[in-house]
């Protein structure tokens, strides 16, 4: 007796497409919606776990911490970053923030100060402590976790593949150190996906609503005029990357010409008379608003200690009304902005830990950002501690693999998800070989806002190897049941995969969270010379 009915042959047109236009444009999400966020919760409770467990271990001023867990401090007295005393990371580590550390008045400052109100939520809620000024990156990076998640389940369709996403991510050794340490890269990273997220909610809504207008007679001409309601939280969320770091303009760029495509996609997938020119004409627009106006204003807003207290770098006095100051600070912030552009465009000091971006994706040279040799820490006769920022290599050379992948099936199939997961790669990455052939210093650290990406595109390419459950019939037929075994095959092998990255970064724990081991067993886990 067979075990699977064959359905009558349906019309090609039927069977192209959905019975409604809505489900056409934007299928909805199979499965249990409940399960849908317990499973992601589960994901991101061990992404907490991992990153606040300790978290007050070293307690030690660790690499840049030196500069942002000052201006944190100073953002919170005086609106603005101040000069501190030589000694002021040992006042600090020995608790007294309550001694005076400030001199010098207002200090020149190379990033927005967006990142560094973050880190001072922390510092205001446990004062100015390694566990204080490394809460907010501990947080965001789990939360972090949780978008990720949820993202990759709406995109996928599949809540099992979003959890695997957010797992790669809570496991990286990279994602993990960034989230443990007061420097500014894991805000980066939380933006630009909370951006991201945003984006690919509305592009779902948006696209239902698009289907609902034009079912009811609106695809005449260019169609109808669609609001993007999530675009407007999106050009926020790029406004604060910008505001954290000036690397989130290139995701402004990238996102802004990925959403028009979107559109264009969608009014032609609807069968509107005019896609494109509906496109460029209603949704352009609206487009460049929310997420370049939007987050112009959002970037300003950020500045807004600098602009209405007075003794900032560069500021001065400020106007006795407090209307006036907004226009009164521009020129002086103009000013300020060409003098930190020029502070980048001509860093080219030597660093013992600097790297080029063509070395990222292969981990060729992490950045150490401590290590000490206690002695008699341990049995043996030398003792190792590092907090070593580098990625979970299983992790990064899967990605790696999974992004040339998505590359063939973008240029095979234009499978939208594969295009925007591997211009989120692109938009973090490829930017930085301009200023790195004019040998500007940088790091590996630098990748941080590229792993959500690499672990979407991984995410993706397993659950192409695993297969759908059912595939279309070549015959004309409804889809039939993909092979069993094909499947199970499949699962396994990804099932596989994620348990050797999961071993990988259990391997290198403890030199991601400052553990002591025997010198032997560190240098065991520094594979290549150039990790020292």
């Amino acid at each position: 007796m067979a075990m699977t009915e064959i359905e009558p042959v349906k019309d090609p047109a039927e069977r192209r497409r959905p019975p409604s236009l809505r489900d056409w444009l934007a299928p909805p999400i199979p499965g249990s919606a409940l399960w849908g966020w317990i499973g992601p919760l589960l994901v991101t409770a061990l992404a907490g776990f991992l990153r606040f467990d300790r978290l007050a271990v070293p307690r030690a001023v660790v690499f840049d911490e030196t500069y942002y867990a000052k201006d944190a401090l100073a953002l919170l007295r005086f609106g603005w970053e101040h000069n501190a005393v030589k000694d002021a990371d040992k006042l600090l580590i020995a608790n007294k923030s309550d001694v005076d550390i400030w001199t010098g008045g207002g200090s020149f400052v190379a990033h927005p100060p967006a990142g560094k109100w973050m880190i001072a939520i922390g510092e205001q809620l446990f004062n100015a402590t390694p566990f204080g000024w490394r809460f907010m990156p501990a947080l965001i990076g789990t939360l972090s976790v949780l978008i990720l998640c949820r993202v990759a389940r709406r995109m996928t369709g599949s809540t099992l593949l979003g959890c695997a996403a957010g797992l790669l991510l809570a496991v990286d050794g990279l994602a993990f150190v960034t989230s443990r340490t007061a420097l500014l890269d894991v805000f980066v990273m939380f933006w630009i996906l909370a951006a991201f997220a945003c984006l690919v909610l509305d592009r779902d809504l948006s696209r239902r609503e698009l289907a609902r207008r034009v079912e009811e007679g609106g695809g005449a001409g260019l169609g109808p005029f669609v609001m993007h309601w999530w675009r407007i939280p999106a050009g926020v969320c790029l406004g604060m990357a910008c505001a954290t770091k000036w690397t989130g303009i290139f995701y402004v760029a990238a996102f802004g010409i990925m959403v028009v495509l979107w559109d264009a996609g969608a009014r032609k997938a609807a069968r509107v008379q005019s896609p494109y020119s509906g496109a460029l004409m209603l949704e352009a627009g609206p487009a460049f608003v929310s997420l370049v106006v939007v987050g112009a204003f959002t970037y300003l807003a950020s500045w807004w200690g600098w602009i209405f207290k007075p003794g900032g770098w560069g500021r001065g006095e400020v106007a006795g009304n407090v209307l006036l100051r907004p226009l009164e600070a521009m020129p002086d912030l103009l000013k300020y902005h060409k003098e930190i552009l020029d502070f980048h465009s001509g860093l080219s000091t030597h660093h013992n830990y600097q790297s080029w971006p063509w070395d990222w994706p292969i981990l060729r040279r992490p950045v150490a950002f401590w290590y000490s040799e206690p002695p008699g820490a341990c049995d043996a006769a030398r003792c190792s501690r590092e907090i070593l920022g580098i990625g979970t290599p299983a992790f990064w050379w899967g990605a790696l693999i999974a992004l040339v992948v998505l590359v063939g099936v973008w240029l095979l199939r234009r499978d939208w998800r594969a295009g925007a997961i591997v211009l989120g790669f692109l938009a973090g990455w490829v930017p930085w070989f301009v200023p790195a052939f004019g040998d500007r210093t940088m790091f590996l650290f630098y990748a941080t806002p590229m792993l959500p990406f690499m672990a979407l595109a991984v995410a993706l390419a397993l659950g192409m190897l695993i297969g759908p459950a059912r595939s279309p019939d070549p015959a004309g037929r409804s889809a039939l049941p993909v092979p069993g075994n094909r499947r199970v095959l499949g699962a396994a092998v990804a099932g596989a995969y994620l348990l050797v990255v999961l071993a990988n970064f259990a391997y290198f724990y403890p030199l991601l969270a400052a553990k002591v081991l025997p010198y032997d067993d560190w240098h065991a886990r520094i594979w290549f010379d150039s990790w020292v």
